[in-house]
């Protein structure tokens, strides 16, 4: 059982940064591998980015490559997503996902594939 607590979400303007951790419970953090979601009002929750287990492998979705970047802390227990050059279309719940998996190099982007799910940390970006 692992429990994921999302911060670091708020109200920013369009153009700014903002960094969202996702802290795990568990002894085996680097057995998981993570993800991120968002889910904007009206719509379906979206892939946003995922990482291996070991942190060498990433993957982003085509609207937030290059301004996004996933990555762990093994020893901390924690995911990040640093989010620069933020547009009001990013604005959106963002929930932190993990898997288990024996394949430390693997990533998901399926919600459909994750076990566990924070409750959510909401980025509001104004025009």
């Amino acid at each position: 059982q692992v429990q994921l607590v999302e911060s670091g979400g708020g109200l920013v303007q369009a153009g700014g940064s903002l960094r969202l951790s996702c802290a795990a419970s568990g002894r085996t953090f680097s057995s998981y591998a993570m993800g991120w979601f968002r889910q904007a009002p009206g719509k379906e929750r979206e892939f946003v980015a995922a990482i291996s287990g070991s942190g060498g492998n990433t993957y982003y979705a085509d609207s937030v490559k290059g301004r996004f970047t996933i990555s762990r802390d093994n020893a901390k227990n924690t995911v990040y997503l640093q989010m620069n050059s933020l547009k009001p279309e990013d604005t959106a719940v963002y929930y932190c996902a993990a898997v288990p998996t024996l394949y430390r190099s693997r990533y998901f982007t399926s919600q459909r594939e994750y076990d566990y799910w924070g409750q959510g940390t909401q980025v509001t970006v104004s025009s």
